[in-house]
């Protein structure tokens, strides 16, 4: 009797501008491999729902979006350590019937930085704007590199109190006041804000005020180069675009449904890279 295709999805509210269909499709047929992966729009009221007929419908897991990722961390039955310290999951697979939990965005944020400013943990303090979700990720992956000083900046003091108090030792809140003196020592900086994504110009923070070895890297990656990156690019900075944090998330999603660790390459990234340009 054949195997049955291997399925896996994506699903969010709304969930159409999603490119992980075309990130799985592309190592699906690289690696020869029967399986599918779909996007899902599923509602909130319609998501605890939807998440008990996996197994029934012939899902191994999928990857969750906005606004489903908190939804997801009280649902599912285990949690790997990433998605308990972060408070959200992202991916999902079941195990002997059981649901697990996990979250690969802080992963896909350091290997971004590997690939693209390979030390860039060793080079000093790292100030991180915004403390939203992502924000919970990107200090995840700080600590778990052994970065010592994370400096959390948001517009809303007792929500960077709050990662603060999440994380412990070694991170510290502050108020959009203090950017320019926490970026004077600074060797990396960190956009996790919707400031710079289309239809939302302006600079998170002055790339002007970092010293010259210091890394600028943007979560966002419509567009591309957000105008922190070509303000920081502009003074000089070594620059890492969010791209690579979204192909290198799903790696590790592929290899729980798929059972092969694919590779992010430069031909995945120009193929995601012509999906995101503007259209004629």
């Amino acid at each position: 009797m054949a195997e049955a295709t291997k399925k896996a999805f994506v699903t969010g509210h709304p969930i159409k501008h999603s490119r992980s269909p075309r990130i799985h499709g592309y190592w699906l047929a690289k690696h020869g491999i029967d399986g599918s992966y779909q996007a899902i729009d599923v509602a909130p009221r319609d998501f605890a729902a939807f998440l008990k007929t996996l197994q029934a419908n012939g899902y191994r897991g999928g990857n969750v979006t906005i606004p489903h990722k908190e939804a997801a961390f009280a649902l599912v039955e285990r949690r790997d350590q990433a998605a308990q310290e972060i408070g959200a999951v992202n991916t999902l697979w079941l195990e002997d019937g059981t649901l697990w939990g996990g979250n690969t965005d802080g992963h896909g944020f350091a290997a971004n930085l590997d690939d693209h400013a390979p030390g860039w943990e060793s080079k000093g303090p790292a100030v991180v704007l915004g403390a939203g979700g992502a924000s919970r990720a990107v200090v995840h992956a700080l600590k778990q590199r052994g970065v010592a000083d994370i400096r959390i900046v948001n517009r809303t003091l007792a929500r960077a109190q709050e990662l603060r108090d999440r994380f412990g030792a070694g991170v510290s809140a502050h108020d959009m006041a203090a950017t320019g003196e926490l970026l004077a020592d600074a060797a990396l900086l960190v956009n996790t804000t919707a400031i710079g994504m289309h239809g939302n110009e302006g600079l998170a923070a002055d790339p002007a005020l970092l010293p010259a070895h210091a890394i600028v890297t943007d979560i966002v990656y419509v567009p591309l180069e957000t105008p922190l990156l070509a303000a920081a690019r502009e003074r000089g900075l070594k620059t890492v675009d969010g791209l690579g944090m979204l192909l290198n998330q799903a790696v590790p999603g592929f290899e729980h449904w798929f059972g092969i660790r694919p590779q992010v390459t430069a031909e995945l990234r120009a193929l995601i890279e012509a999906d995101l340009a503007p259209k004629p």
